[in-house]
Order: structure tokens, then C-alpha cells, then sequence
């Protein structure tokens, strides 16, 4: 099974190789009791949804090779997608997984403990009602399967520092959304720098993508809005 990460550029050691193992049989278990996916995709736990976390290397190692600590928001959790398996692989990350379910948010926690995470600290929140502090403050921000590209701009763009970036993990269908969100990159003060291939280890075709966006100057202070016109009236 981990060998299939040597196609993004992972190697796990031992110790990390036994925190995934226990957190797969940690998530299935409790899978079965709150309803975190489908269970249809339990069966493709790794190939589906650790590896497609883990792609985030592809990213990592061409923008941010030799960076020792990063803060970073994942917007959209949901299960600990891409967070926990960051969260093991990365050990000197800061990560803030968030989600506005709660269910979502305790197994985090429950799974940090079991595995002794301690670079993961779960908030259950809408990230647009997140404190102003909480603004630009973040080296990287993720989200993963979360909204179209042009709201999650908006979501994600203001808690990124100035010179930093936005991953977000896309279907190979991101062209459209791509040409869609012109307007909110500019007026988020960001531009695409890069779009990532990478193929999931399944047997049915199934190529996915990350989209490096990179922030250049401040946004203002009136984004991210409110979820409901953010969702009426995308940027």
C-alpha cells in the first residue's frame, strides 16, 4: 500500500507508517457509528482520500522545499482530509483543520489524541466567521473538495499571508471553474501559478489536480463575506 506514495515523492518512516495504519482502522471503526463518508469509499480509504491528501508534496517539494515550519488552515475538513495526513507526514507543521460539523471537528480531536498528533488543533467554525486576527496569518491554506473555485477564493484567499499560498485539490472537470474565477482572483489580489496532474492509485481513471494560487498583496478587510452572498453573489 505505501509504496504507491513514491508517486508523489513520499517515503514513510516506520512510526508513520504505523500512525496511518492505525488511523485507517481508527476511521473505519468510527466510520461505522457517525457517517464521516460513504461507506463505499472506506474500501478505498488510502487510494481515495490519504493519497490524494498526500499529493500536497507535489506542491510542497516545487514551492516550498527546505521550509522546516509552515501554519496551515484547511478549510473544509470534513473527516481530516487533507489535515491528519499531513498532520502525521509533516511533523513540524502548525495545522488547523476547520469544519462547521461538529461530528466532523470530534473525530479529529478523538483521532489526534489516539495517534498523539500534536501539530493539530481542530476549530468548529464557519472559517468566514473566524476573528479578524485569524487573517493573513496562515503560510498555506488547503481545502479539498469543499465549493467551486470562485467561493472558495473568497473563503480562503483573506488567511493567507502576503507572499503565500492557496492549494486547492480539484476533479479534472477545474477547467471551467478556473475560467470562472478570473474576477475573484483579481479582486482577492492572487493569480494561479501552477496547476498539478497526479492520478490516484485506483483502477478506474481518476486524475486529479492541484491548483497553486499565490497571494501578492492584502485583501481587503470586507472579505471573506457573509456564507449566504458569498453563495448568491460569487466574486
Amino acid at each position: 500500500m505505501f509504496e504507491k506514495l513514491s508517486l508523489i515523492g513520499i517515503n514513510l518512516n516506520s512510526a508513520q507508517e504505523q500512525k496511518f495504519v492505525s488511523f485507517i482502522e481508527l476511521f473505519k471503526d468510527y466510520n461505522t457509528k457517525v457517517n464521516l463518508v460513504s461507506s463505499n469509499d472506506t474500501l478505498v480509504l488510502f487510494e481515495k482520500h490519504i493519497f490524494d491528501s498526500l499529493a500536497f508534496n507535489l506542491f510542497y517539494e516545487k514551492y516550498l522545499s527546505g521550509t522546516a515550519s509552515l501554519k496551515l488552515l484547511d478549510i473544509g475538513t470534513g473527516g481530516g482530509f487533507p489535515s491528519i495526513a499531513l498532520s502525521i507526514f509533516y511533523e513540524n507543521f502548525n495545522i488547523t483543520p476547520i469544519d462547521s460539523v461538529n461530528k466532523k471537528i470530534n473525530f479529529i480531536k478523538y483521532a489526534a489524541e489516539e495517534l498523539k498528533l500534536y501539530n493539530i488543533a481542530p476549530l468548529c467554525s464557519r472559517v468566514e466567521d473566524l476573528p479578524p486576527s485569524y487573517k493573513s496569518g496562515y503560510d498555506v491554506v488547503v481545502s479539498r473538495a469543499m465549493a467551486d473555485l470562485r467561493m472558495i477564493l473568497e473563503y480562503a484567499i483573506p488567511f493567507v499571508k502576503t507572499g503565500g499560498y492557496f492549494a486547492a485539490y480539484k476533479s479534472l472537470k477545474a477547467e471551467e471553474e478556473i475560467k470562472n474565477a478570473r474576477n475573484a482572483l483579481k479582486i482577492l489580489n492572487s493569480e494561479i501559478v501552477d496547476i498539478i496532474d497526479y492520478k490516484l492509485p485506483l483502477n478506474e481513471e481518476n486524475t486529479r489536480k492541484l491548483i497553486v494560487i499565490k497571494k501578492n498583496k492584502e485583501t481587503s478587510s470586507i472579505y471573506p463575506r457573509k456564507n449566504g452572498l458569498i453563495k448568491k453573489n460569487p466574486l
